[in-house]
């Protein structure tokens, strides 16, 4: 199972890439966005309001980088196949959900306009954080685990 989550990831983080490279694009292109959907055609409200920068530079940037570093991470997982690389991959997701919620956000009630592509990464990035979530699942060590006897009840040995 871990597998195909992981490559399924990989698809999702692949499409976010796209996506975000696409908008990256036409910011520094200065080309507007094509986006004519019936209930969702505040794009270029979006890409041209000033909470699409972060530091002078465009959010689509950020997340160019963000889907990045999390294909290279995946790659490297599905090659390794190693438990601090899906925690990472998990920790990246996190991250990229709160962001994604935290933009969401912003568009409906700041700008009050939805950017459908980022509506879609914001979908992708919810499931990358489901499938994330399959990867490495939390332990509970045995010395926090009350159903059994604990170690420290154990007499000392004698001197």
């Amino acid at each position: 199972m871990k597998r195909v989550s992981s490559w399924a990831i990989l698809l999702l983080t692949f499409l976010g890439l796209a996506d975000s490279i696409y908008l990256f694009r036409s910011e520094i292109m200065g080309a507007p966005l094509l986006c004519d959907l019936s209930a969702v055609t505040g794009c270029n409200i979006v890409a041209q309001s000033p909470y699409s920068q972060i530091f002078g530079f465009p959010i689509a940037g950020y997340g160019v980088i963000f889907y990045s570093l999390l294909f290279i991470v995946v790659a490297l997982e599905l090659a390794l196949f190693h438990y601090k690389t899906r925690r990472i991959i998990q920790g990246m997701a996190v991250f990229g959900l709160i962001s994604s919620v935290y933009f969401v956000l912003l568009q409906i009630f700041v700008i009050k306009a939805l950017c459908v592509y980022c509506i879609a990464s914001a979908v992708l990035v919810v499931l990358i954080f489901m499938l994330a979530s399959t990867l490495e699942p939390i332990r509970v060590s045995k010395a926090h685990n009350t159903s059994s006897p604990s170690k420290s009840l154990a007499m000392p040995p004698s001197v």
